[in-house]
């Protein structure tokens, strides 16, 4: 069970890797991170208006206190002692109110300060990653188009050499019908090959002529080396080709002269 779970988790992954976009994988962060940003954000919001509101009642208590006081003074101008008292003690229990509000405040101001400060570096560490992403994006599909057009050209070689070997392949069998078209001529001509379609075929009487010429020629030349040799006449054609001898001098009738 664990080898079948090692094996799916592996196809999966590889399926996941296929199936990621980098690109994508990069925006959604940016998003992720804009959300957070915008986060604490509100939350700087959030305290700069607790601290607003903390400072206009700490402005309301002082004015209160300031009055009580003024009521104090007044009364005892007149000569109402109880009165001053009461102003002032309505004004000491205000003071202590005023005091915790400005504790509060002064908390509220701090942490608004800290997540100011916070949402400066948020902000810069987003504009950062921004960049960044931005370049690795255009670095990505750089090389994507890259590798797309190298393996256009890997296709492309790989086809021109299909080509290649398609070519090779036809002029050997060119060359193989070519010379296979010449030896059938050759054997045609020497008759060792019947012509199957009765074309350019030569009958018996048509033969035994060619081969008497061919004879002739053969003892005509023969005669004529003779003759070169021998200083003499060369042998006359006819005799030669009724298979006779050639006349001689000897054998020729003799000459008479008419003397007038």
């Amino acid at each position: 069970m664990k080898r079948m779970g090692l094996i799916f988790r592996s196809k999966a992954n590889k399926a996941l890797d296929r199936a990621e976009d980098p690109r994508e994988t990069l925006d959604y962060s940016y998003q992720k991170q804009l959300e957070l940003l915008q986060k604490v954000r509100r939350g700087v919001a959030d305290v700069a208006t607790s601290r607003k509101r903390l400072e206009l009642q700490l402005t309301q208590l002082q004015q209160q206190s300031a009055k009580y006081e003024d009521q104090g003074r007044k009364a005892l101008s007149l000569g109402r002692e109880d009165l001053a008292r009461e102003a002032l003690t309505r004004k000491a229990n205000l003071q202590s109110q005023i005091t915790d509000l400005e504790t509060q405040y002064q908390q509220l101001q701090a942490e608004e300060e800290k997540l100011t400060l916070a949402s400066q570096r948020l902000q810069a560490k987003v504009d950062a990653f921004r960049t960044k992403k931005e370049t690795i994006k255009a670095t990505y599909t750089a090389a994507q188009a890259q590798t797309r057009i190298a393996e256009s050209f890997s296709g492309i070689s790989e086809e021109m050499g299909d080509v290649g070997l398609a070519i090779q392949r036809a002029e050997d069998k060119t060359a193989q019908m070519q010379a296979r078209a010449g030896a059938i001529d050759e054997l045609l001509a020497s008759g060792a090959l019947d012509d199957a379609s009765g074309l350019g075929r030569k009958d018996d009487i048509e033969a035994e002529l060619e081969r008497v010429a061919g004879g002739s020629d053969v003892e005509l030349e023969l005669a004529r080396m003779k003759a070169e040799l021998t200083g003499g006449p060369a042998a006359a054609p006819q005799a030669i080709e009724q298979g006779k001898p050639a006349a001689t001098p000897q054998d020729a009738p003799p000459t008479i002269n008419y003397k007038k």
